[in-house]
């Protein structure tokens, strides 16, 4: 006893010094391995059960678990028999005799310590492992502390971690199952019983002046005046411990919700009783109370019973989150349904002490979030299924949301309601175009509703409804590309948008109006404007004035954004039907943007600079992009007029153009640049009208752009208004024939264009060749990048037209791609250089390859070809940072565009594109961990074999008839293998995201080509690739693609299932260490020989998890172990 005795005192000792802040890193470690060797001796487990019993200190009983947890767990199989027993009825009886006493953190690792021996030892030889925990639950004294046991049991065996056969899994979840409905029976019974023993002595309010309002929804919800009574009793109050027994009791039923499946074992009585405690939720009067009473303890309880609607609302959600139904549980799901519309119907109603805002805000915020996340639920899952009962007053649940979506406290909470929204929308858009024809039923039954929550949706985003609150907004921090206010703005739009597509006009109607008042506003500044000694000035001053025309234009930018998201419900089929509404809308939006540009109020001078001149600025950028929104209801506008009388239209896209030109300056600001350059693409592109290079408007900017003597826009200004420019001359006119398209002139003008663009660069081929000094090289790069941005810009524009655009793209282009392809090899050790004009070969290929001939790209490639030596590829990707590897990636783009290419043209190609891969950028790339380069060199092999399958497998038109008869041909066998070779070193790297891609690569390759299934791969590669799939399963290195690779491995097998099952199978297990041979047969029997895809991915995922749990069986036993 002594020696225990001692040894109790050591590791007390030892444990307070790990824990002290004095003890450095050294002599934690030492203490750590000592602790961890005094663990693995055999025996050890019995000086902890002394400890356990006899410390107080919280340090040495967490290690003595510790140390239990480990045998359990891994050492079980060779600890004797005897011992077990002893362990088995020892630590139970610690538990009861310790469990009021022992800090919780212990009482709940030593409950999962005896958990642990169940899951190893129930039933065969711990028979009374559950009944013990059953009565621990009927006995009042022990009732919490069979809860927490029934809570560690539900987690710990009906979803195991992999420590376990599979067998053994499936043995302990149906056993679970079979105790399903007595557990059930125990936790309704406490739960009730709680609850009718407090409830019988809880005082009855006086009756409320507002009960009777509601009494007759109620009662149309639940269909029994019983049950709505049931439901308005006065909620009991609970003392201490029986608030902790129900809470264990709601977090236990929770979690066996979580996993076992919809079944008349879950009683309407349990439902009930579970909405009883949802009440505890929605009660402000135990807060009230708490307050009253001002002790601490008060408001602690009022706390508690809140958590107790929590817990009851998360059994509630894992209940709804089940989408597969049993008929028979149809019903008790109404039921549900109806009791928590109750719940909303109490949180939200109003009386004269309370809002409902203020209501909601004396809530638990939990408690509104696992509500808000029952409602999602209730939508997105149930909705379709209940719309259907009579009985289910939808039309009145909406009314509740919406009273709930619009009080709620939080930011966070209104967009979680605003989703619920979205999805009742997109449900009920899918259900109109299924059922067309009772399409005006369903939406009179919905109309009011749609409106009113358009109508308060349109509210919450002004200013003049909803300052406080907007104010609140962050509008400067970036969160996903977006600011706090952006994320709000766009969020509202999306339902206004869902509304208009079942609403249209009545949308319209809503908004148009809204829009007006604001832009009369607006329009009315002009009479405000002086002319001031330094330009123009706006003459209102008054703080309050200030205030309520920033709040004005806040607004008028939301709505005109409104405005733009709506532009696609008055094109296509609908546009003569709805026209008129559309026209006003685009006449207004020209009128405010040449208005804008000719008082120019973004130059103005304002009384509150910071704030005034900025929302001047966005309100004209808006208007312009809310045009812009337009193009293509212009487009059709023009196709349906072009003919008879296109004067209004003519109109419209003059006066547009009339806005668009004074605002194409450097010194205007970017955003509002920006904003008209892109309305100028938008006409050039989309529009396309005949006359648009004739307007003086269009053909000033030209000027402005070719004088060499103008200042330069910014970059991206200056991309967008040179590629407006030449889509006016590249683009067809649409509505006009061939023959009336005037392409010569059009052409010269392009070419001058060009011409103009290019004069610097141009010069530079005289001068590439010498070496330059610094300042003269960074002014070489400044031209290169401003050149070859917008060319860039103007090859992609037209990649997708029609073969005479891209022909005079490509003549006026060809004297700059010349000079780009002499340039190159002068800059090939600045990486940053190489990198733009790889970006623009690269999307010369992907647009021009026809237009600029086979000799001239042969001419490229080889050019490339011969600078991308082994040296320069080494450099680009070991020394030059990311800047290198994107101009190697860029570089492999560009073979990957030539080796698509149909026809014979580019094959000559093929065996030094090969050779390239795999002899100069594999080997650099093959060991280095990074990802780069790789993807884009596994693509490049994948097109490689994908487009020029025949130039490894010359398949004969005979040996196609005499299929079987004749092997296909095999050329450049060696190329092929090699190639096939780093696929499959591929899958022994790290890179998740790369796996992924190649394995899909393969599988498409076997879809299309049949890959697995030629002669080469099935004879020499075939169970490589499957022992590879299988090894990556089992070290759990890419368990997200457990699927994936499971489908592979199917394929792979299924191409030669005897050779599979007779020998690779077998060859397998006997090469896989760590297991014996009786194991092995187990694993092999386990394996049944089946034929399709489930069953055989089954049985792979099975024999990698019992190979798993074998090896950590094997790995436990003593040294020395006798195993029969």
């Amino acid at each position: 006893m002594a020696s225990e005795e001692a040894s109790l005192r050591a590791l007390e000792s030892l444990m307070t010094e790990f824990f002290h802040n004095c003890t450095t890193n050294e002599r934690k470690r030492e203490i750590e391995e000592l602790l961890n060797n005094f663990a693995q001796q055999i025996g050890a487990w019995r000086f902890c059960l002394y400890f356990l019993s006899s410390t107080r200190n919280d340090y040495v009983m967490m290690y003595s678990l510790t140390v239990f947890e480990n045998l359990i767990n891994k050492m079980w199989l060779g600890v004797p028999s005897q011992d077990k027993m002893e362990i088995r009825s020892c630590l139970p009886k610690l538990l009861l005799a310790h469990h009021k006493t022992l800090p919780y953190f212990i009482r709940n690792k030593l409950c999962k310590v005896i958990v642990d021996i169940g899951r190893q030892d129930w039933p065969m030889f711990y028979h009374d492992f559950f009944t013990n925990i059953l009565q621990l639950i009927q006995s009042p004294v022990t009732t919490p502390l069979g809860l927490i046991m029934l809570k560690t049991t539900s987690e710990e065996l009906a979803c195991p971690r992999e420590d376990l056969s599979v067998a053994r899994k499936e043995e302990l979840r149906k056993l679970l199952l079979d105790q399903v409905q007595t557990v059930l029976g125990l936790l309704t019974g406490i739960l009730e019983s709680i609850w009718d023993k407090h409830s019988a002595t809880a005082a009855t309010p006086p009756p409320s002046p507002t009960s009777g309002e509601s009494g007759d929804l109620l009662s149309s919800l639940l269909q029994s005046p019983s049950a709505a009574k049931l439901l308005n009793q006065p909620i009991p109050i609970l003392d201490t411990d029986s608030e902790y027994i129900c809470s264990l009791a709601l977090e236990c039923l929770a979690h066996l919700f979580s996993w076992i499946p919809l079944s008349t074992s879950i009683t309407p009585s349990l439902l009930t009783t579970i909405f009883h405690f949802a009440r505890f939720g929605c009660d402000t009067r135990a807060r009230k109370m708490s307050s009253v009473n001002g002790s601490s303890h008060g408001s602690v309880l009022g706390q508690e019973r809140g958590r107790l609607g929590v817990l009851a609302m998360a059994c509630i959600n894992e209940l709804m989150s089940k989408n597969c139904v049993p008929m028979e549980f149809e019903e008790y799901l109404l039921r549900m349904f109806q009791q928590t519309f109750y719940l909303l119907q109490k949180i939200t109603r109003e009386n004269n002490a309370h809002t409902v805002k203020s209501r909601l805000e004396e809530l638990d915020e939990s408690y509104i979030e696992k509500f808000t996340d029952f409602l999602r639920l209730f939508v997105s899952v149930h909705l379709r299924r209940i719309e259907s009962y009579s009985q289910f007053p939808v039309v009145e649940f909406l009314a509740l949301l919406f009273k709930y979506t619009f009080h709620q406290p939080t930011h966070e909470g209104y967009f979680s309601c605003l989703d619920i929204w979205t999805l009742f929308l997109d449900y009920l858009t899918s259900k109109i175009k299924s059922r067309l024809a009772d399409k005006e039923a369903v939406l009179n039954r919905y109309e009011d509703a749609l409106v009113l929550l358009l109508t308060e949706v349109l509210n919450r985003i002004q200013f003049r409804y909803n300052q406080a609150q907007l104010e609140e907004l962050d509008d400067e921090t970036l969160d996903d590309d977006q600011t706090e206010w952006q994320r709000y703005l766009r969020q509202s739009l999306e339902v206004v948008a869902k509304v208009m597509e079942l609403l249209p006009t009545h949308a319209f109607s809503t908004l148009f109006p809204v829009l007006q008042d604001n832009l009369e506003v607006y329009l009315g500044l002009q009479q405000f404007v002086v002319t001031s000694g330094t330009g123009h000035r706006l003459n209102i001053t008054a703080e309050n004035d200030c205030r309520r025309l920033h709040c004005s234009l806040r607004d008028l930018s939301s709505l005109l954004q409104a405005v733009g998201r709506l532009a696609e419900y008055f094109t296509g089929d609908v546009f003569a039907a709805r026209f008129n509404d559309a026209l006003t809308v685009v006449e207004r939006l020209v009128k405010v943007t040449l208005y804008g540009s000719q008082i120019k109020l973004y130059n103005i001078e304002t009384a509150v600079p910071s704030v005034l001149k900025p929302d001047l600025i966005d309100v004209h950028a808006q208007s312009l992009a809310a045009l812009q929104a337009y193009a293509h209801w212009l487009a059709q506008f023009y196709s349906e007029v072009h003919r008879q009388n296109p004067e209004q239209f003519i109109s419209l896209v003059s006066t547009a153009l009339e806005a668009i030109t004074p605002l194409i300056s450097s010194k205007v600001q970017e955003k509002l640049l920006l904003s008209a350059c892109h309305l100028l693409v938008s006409l050039a592109t989309t529009v396309r009208p005949v006359f648009l290079i004739s307007i003086p408007a269009v053909q000033k900017v030209f000027t402005r752009i070719t004088d060499t003597s103008a200042q330069r826009l910014p970059d991206k200004a200056q991309v967008l208004v040179c590629r407006a420019l030449s889509n006016v001359l590249l683009l067809p006119w649409p509505n006009l024939p061939e023959s009336e398209q005037q392409w010569a002139v059009r052409s010269t003008n392009h070419a001058s264009l060009v011409s103009a663009l290019t004069r610097d660069y141009r010069q530079l081929k005289a001068t590439a060749s010498l070496p330059q000094r610094k300042v003269q090289l960074e002014d070489t790069k400044v031209i290169i990048h401003q050149t070859l941005s917008v060319l860039e810009d103007i090859v992609e524009s037209v990649s997708g037209e029609s073969t005479k655009s891209r022909q005079i793209c490509y003549q006026s282009l060809q004297e700059s791609v010349q000079v780009s392809l002499a340039l190159f090899p002068a800059f090939i050790h600045q990486s940053d250089v190489t990198d733009e004009m790889l970006s623009f070969f690269l999307t010369l290929f992907q647009s021009l390859r026809v237009q600029m001939g086979v000799p001239f790209t042969e001419q490229i490639i080889q050019t490339f070809l011969n600078m991308f030596t082994r040296e320069q590829l080494a450099e680009s990707i070991l020394h030059e940072g990311s800047t290198g590897c994107r101009v190697v990636e860029k570089f492999l783009k560009i073979l990957q565009v030539v080796v698509q290419e149909p026809g014979q043209v580019f094959k000559p190609f093929l065996p030094s594109v090969i050779s390239l891969c795999m002899e100069q950028v594999y080997p650099i790339i093959a060991e280095r961990s990074s990802p780069d380069v790789k993807a884009e060199l596994f693509e490049l092999l994948f097109r490689v074999l994908h487009h020029n399958w025949r130039y490894f497998f010359k398949s004969s038109v005979l040996a196609s008839v005499q299929r079987g008869v004749a092997e296909e041909q095999m050329e450049n066998e060696a190329q092929f293998s090699a190639i096939m070779q780093a696929f499959g070193q591929s899958f022994l790297q790290p890179d998740i995201h790369l796996f992924k891609q190649n394995l899909f690569y393969l599988e498409t390759l076997n879809t299309k080509q049949k890959l697995y299934h030629k002669k080469i791969f099935r004879t020499t590669m075939l169970f490589q690739f499957v022992n590879v799939l299988l090894q990556v399963l089992v070290h759990k290195s890419h368990d997200l693609l457990q699927e994936e690779i499971g489908i592979a491995t199917y394929n792979m097998a299924s191409v030669d299932f005897d050779g599979f099952y007779s020998a690779f199978l077998p060859e397998f297990l006997a090469s896989c260490d760590g297991v014996d041979s009786n194991q092995k047969n187990v694993l092999g029997r386990n394996f049944k020989m089946d034929r399709d895809l489930p069953s055989f991915t089954q049985n792979v995922h099975r024999l990698v998890n019992d190979l798993r749990y074998y090896r950590l069986c094997n790995d436990s036993l003593p040294p020395g172990t006798v195993k029969l």
